[in-house]
């Protein structure tokens, strides 16, 4: 079973891959521990990879490929590996698949681990690992027994200096620019499933172990399919070699030149019945292998059909959980909108009180005020007629008055006549 794991930062592809190596006792194979370990034995290689990082420079991939190339020669990986961090594009992909062809061993499957934006984050920001054995928690999801402990060995746990915000960001951006692309690259050669890497640790597991039940059945279909054509090719090359006379057949040639001559009539009829038993040797080599083609092809395109099954139900299902947390997120909005009205509305109560105490102190207030008014309107009352008796009394005494002096004047005017 050859696998590579795609996913963004956070999305638990290197704590799957640990629990899949316990479970199928194939390595993982990790670019950045394998340059670390370069790096420490000084491996030509390695002193390559440093010669480029003591310069400031990326490591290439030239580089990446030769180190993965020497990591899977060692007995280990016979069996099949798991790919975890690489190929971060598609021209590392291309390379990896050309490099695995020649050596006999191509990839399986791309397993790719999908996750949600804000559990991405979640997870990057509440990272934590072990400095010795690499065991990782979160402080969120996952958290050890003991703060900043190991759960394993003890070590302590170190948080890294790039799993902030900014960098986080940073990281999912050049996810998106570079490494997704890879996922319409596997998608095209029939090789890429969707595996959801929400809920827990041991729920995603057991899906994934799942989803690789049947890709492992296919992988050792193949496994078996090419060591008959190995069988087969090296068979007929040796008869291509005996009937072309290579230096291979020397030792039936020495043995026959031993033997005493024979007529060349016998020899004739030998040769002839050679060639018919190597051609009839030839031919059931040849349905056998046709046949183990067509079964070949049958396996891999149940197995095809079954991938394809799981993965519109496991689409499926994802599409009904993102509904279900809109339509929570939802309820939750239009709960908290409810919840804001209630408590305006008991503010609005609470006001009311107070309100109707100013309208009751203020109709208090007119109250007392209203017989003052009374009053100072009833002697202004009072007071108008008296104020009109007296203007008219006025009025008649200024009238007298000049009568009289008219009178006066009237007789004085009468004497002196």
């Amino acid at each position: 079973m050859r696998i590579v794991l795609l996913g963004a930062p956070g999305s638990g592809k290197g704590t799957q891959a640990k629990k899949l190596v316990e479970k199928y006792n194939v390595p993982q194979i990790s670019t950045g521990d394998l340059l670390r370990e370069a790096l420490a034995a000084g491996t030509p290689l390695g002193r390559k990879a440093k010669a480029a990082m003591d310069a400031g420079q990326l490591v290439s991939d030239e580089i990446v490929l030769g180190i993965i190339r020497e990591r899977l020669k060692r007995p280990d990986a016979k069996n099949g590996f798991i790919m975890d961090g690489f190929p971060r594009n598609i021209p590392q992909a291309q390379a990896l698949d050309q490099m695995l062809v020649r050596l006999g061993q191509p990839l399986d499957a791309a397993i790719l681990v999908d996750v949600d934006l804000d559990s991405l984050i979640q997870r990057l920001a509440g990272r934590r690992t072990c400095e010795v054995c690499g065991q990782m928690y979160n402080i969120y999801t996952a958290p050890p027994r003991i703060d900043d402990q190991c759960d394993k060995c003890g070590g302590p746990l170190h948080h890294r200096a790039d799993d902030n915000e900014e960098t986080i960001s940073n990281r999912l951006r050049v996810y998106e620019s570079q490494t997704k692309p890879l996922i319409d690259y596997y998608k095209e050669q029939s090789k890429l499933h969707v595996l959801s890497g929400t809920g827990e640790i041991d729920e995603i597991f057991e899906r994934l172990v799942t989803m690789l039940e049947p890709i492992r059945e296919l992988a050792k279909a193949n496994a078996r399919q090419r060591a008959r054509m190995s069988v087969v090719k090296r068979a007929a090359s040796r008869i291509r070699a005996q009937e072309d006379g290579d230096p291979a057949d020397e030792p039936a040639e020495k043995k026959a030149a031993a033997r005493p001559a024979k007529k060349a009539s016998t020899k004739k009829a030998s040769s002839k019945k050679t060639v018919a038993k190597k051609t009839a040797a030839k031919k059931p080599a040849a349905a056998k292998t046709a046949s183990g083609k067509k079964k070949a092809a049958a396996k891999k395109a149940t197995a095809k059909k079954a991938a394809a099954k799981k993965a519109t139900s496991k689409k499926a299902a994802t599409k009904k959980k993102t509904a279900a947390k809109k339509g929570t997120a939802k309820k939750k909005a239009a709960a908290k909108k409810t919840v804001a009205r209630k408590a305006a509305a008991k503010k609005k109560v609470a006001k009311k009180p107070v309100a109707r105490k100013k309208v009751a102190r203020k109709a208090a207030a007119k109250k007392k005020a209203a017989p003052k008014k009374k009053v100072a309107r009833k002697t202004a009352v009072k007071k108008k007629p008296a104020v009109k008796k007296k203007a008219a009394a006025k009025k008649v005494a200024a009238k007298g008055k000049k009568k009289t002096v008219a009178r006066k004047k009237g007789g004085a005017k009468k004497k002196k006549r």
